[in-house]
């Protein structure tokens, strides 16, 4: 990895379940408007995008037809690591929420490796019979796991699932900071997450919010790697809405550079990560 060091793997997550058009008038919420956006940020240097979709009406949603639309969009244009969702809404049958990453074989969809009080307002139910099929149907179809961590509880199954064979090493964590019903976008949890992961692991954080920049710069400091977008933040800075998640990217972009760093290509991220390069690509 030494080839590496200065290198800072950037996610952008654009959409996510929960912004509308309400609360912004900027998320991107149907195929064409999240093709346009992730090849933006491509265009602007991420190197991940995380997908969510919606259904015609806004609403979360993990329609196929819509994973599939979009996906094939974002393939046409550009090279970016896609990751898709594995939980875009709740309550959902388990094939309903594999389809996607089984079908359209993204390098990586989400392992969100536990069940969790989701807003005080419900359960994100993510149950050990689940996330069984779902490590072993990654595994079969070489898409790499991203254990989505929001409690402490969480690192600790993915420690069990990995000894158990239903995870594989080298793991890779997103630490997700400041979900109602989680941990608080805190650097003191920052700090005890990335204590408890394996040596050789690699990780991702990022605070939801008001902890967007705070765990930003706190990861940045740790050797982490980072995401954005209007997911977890629709705000640019206090009060002032994001008109685009290109902007978080130019942000962190800069934010990388000032440390003497740069974004990983999305060739480079798969290489950092261990991932499947797609046949048509040059390796």
């Amino acid at each position: 990895m030494g080839e590496f060091e200065s290198k800072v793997i950037l996610t952008v997550a654009p959409t996510g379940a929960w912004p509308t058009k309400k609360e912004t008038p900027y998320v991107p919420l149907q195929p064409e408007e999240i093709a346009d956006e992730v090849y933006a940020c491509y265009q602007a240097g991420a190197s991940i995008a995380h997908i969510h979709v919606r259904d015609d009406e806004g609403n979360a949603s993990m329609s196929f037809e819509k994973f599939e639309k979009t996906v094939k969009l974002i393939r046409e244009r550009c090279d970016i690591v896609l990751n898709l969702t594995t939980s875009g809404g709740i309550g959902l049958m388990d094939d309903v929420r594999i389809k996607p990453f089984v079908e359209l074989k993204p390098e990586m969809a989400s392992f969100d490796c536990g069940s969790m009080n989701w807003q005080h307002s419900t359960v994100f139910e993510n149950s050990p019979k689940f996330l069984e099929k779902l490590g072993q149907t990654m595994q079969e179809h070489e898409v790499k796991p991203e254990i989505e961590i929001f409690d402490a509880g969480m690192v600790y199954n993915a420690l069990f699932y990995l000894k158990k064979g239903i995870l594989k090493a080298p793991l890779h964590f997103q630490f997700v900071l400041g979900a109602a019903g989680g941990m608080a976008a805190t650097v003191e949890n920052l700090v005890f997450l990335k204590s408890l992961i394996p040596e050789g692991s690699t990780w991702s954080a990022f605070g939801i919010g008001k902890g967007h920049l705070p765990i930003l710069y706190a990861t940045l400091a740790l050797g982490g790697h980072l995401r954005v977008g209007m997911e977890d933040n629709i705000f640019y800075a206090k009060g002032r809405l994001a008109k685009s998640n290109v902007v978080f990217v130019e942000r962190t972009k800069r934010t990388v550079a000032e440390i003497g760093k740069e974004i990983a290509t999305p060739d480079e991220a798969r290489r950092m990560l261990g991932l499947k390069i797609p046949s048509n690509m040059n390796q």
